[in-house]
């Protein structure tokens, strides 16, 4: 396993293929308060590229250039709050989507634990340690530790991509998980706009 920390931005000469993990960092979970600090990505290959972006300027074209290519499918764990991110500190609308949370919850319906941790250890029999899940991210200079962790995130994404993909074919819950992957974009709008909680589709 390797991982490759940049400053600023992605080198342009990185191919990730067909599809890539992403995942971020950021200073919280309020998408439109706190700062995103890091972005990690992964060709599914066990390296990890992470992106500790200039928060004075987010200048990061070759980054922004990757998560908008209609041709490379980006991979998330509950691309809702990264999609949101990117849209309010990128100012990109990630596309095309695939997110392990949703594909779980559409076809593991026999349990109430989506998380990614409990997908690496059902599927791949991995142990996620979640550590440095609430460290600084603003630091100047990220921890082994930290890049540890953030590369993490995203090492397994295409595993559990190839998983859940078995599952909701044979479920038949495929195109409905496709339907719900191009509605992410619009859902992280709603987030931003100020409808986090509110179902607008509900009667009340």
């Amino acid at each position: 396993m390797t991982n490759h920390l940049h400053h600023g931005d992605l080198p342009p000469n990185i191919d990730f293929g067909p599809s890539v993990a992403v995942d971020s960092e950021t200073l919280g979970l309020i998408p439109h308060r706190d700062p995103l600090c890091v972005v990690q990505l992964s060709a599914g290959d066990g390296s990890a590229h992470l992106v500790q972006l200039d928060r004075n300027a987010y200048d990061a074209p070759n980054l922004k250039a990757l998560l908008t290519d209609e041709k490379t499918l980006k991979i998330f764990h509950f691309a809702r709050f990264d999609v949101a991110v990117f849209m309010q500190w990128l100012e990109v609308a990630t596309t095309p989507i695939y997110c392990t949370k949703i594909a779980s919850k559409l076809v593991r319906t026999y349990t109430d634990k989506h998380g990614l941790k409990d997908l690496a250890r059902e599927f791949l029999g991995v142990d996620m340690s979640k550590q440095q899940q609430s460290s600084d991210w603003g630091a100047a200079e990220l921890t082994d530790a930290q890049i540890a962790y953030a590369a993490s995130d995203v090492l397994h994404l295409h595993a559990l991509k190839e998983k859940l993909d078995a599952m909701l074919a044979r479920e038949g819950r495929d195109a409905l998980a496709q339907s719900c992957f191009d509605f992410l974009p619009t859902r992280a709008a709603l987030d931003l706009a100020g409808w986090p909680d509110a179902d607008i589709f509900a009667h009340a």
